[in-house]
């Protein structure tokens, strides 16, 4: 006896979600390489002399012009990783002179730490990031 009455509307079926939209040709690799133009800056994290700044930049050379989204996102990272090595370079010299240095340095290197992981998985994910501040000297 558990057929519905006649003229009885079927309870509701639960929705099945769409399935996310097929990745363009090149778009994963695009994304990958954009990713990796934020990832290279830790090679400062690894002991390379400039690392943050030399990572991005070689990244973005190489991938610029076969990917827009690289040609972006390695500015923006670029751009960024100057920042940090300038207002790094004032905390060394500070350290030279002060202690103050400490209280620039080791904050900057997590928050350089944190953004940088950030706009990889952003980038990653395809949206388009923008370091919270960054001298904008490669436009």
């Amino acid at each position: 006896n558990s057929t519905p009455p006649a003229g009885s509307v079927p309870p509701p079926q639960p929705e099945v979600p769409a399935a996310p939209p097929p990745i363009a040709p090149g778009a994963k690799d695009e994304r990958m390489w954009g990713m990796f133009c934020h990832l290279a800056a830790l090679a400062a994290f690894i002991g390379i002399p400039l690392g943050n700044v030399i990572g991005p930049l070689v990244v973005w050379l190489i991938k610029r012009e076969q990917y827009p989204l690289v040609n972006e996102q390695g500015k923006e990272s670029l751009n960024f990783q100057i920042t940090v090595a300038i207002i790094a370079a004032v905390g060394g010299l500070l350290l030279f002179c002060f202690m103050l240095g400490l209280i620039i340095l080791i904050p900057l290197g997590i928050v350089d730490l944190i953004l940088v992981i950030m706009a990889a998985i952003k980038t990653n994910n395809g949206e388009h990031y923008r370091y919270p501040f960054a001298l904008r000297l490669i436009k």
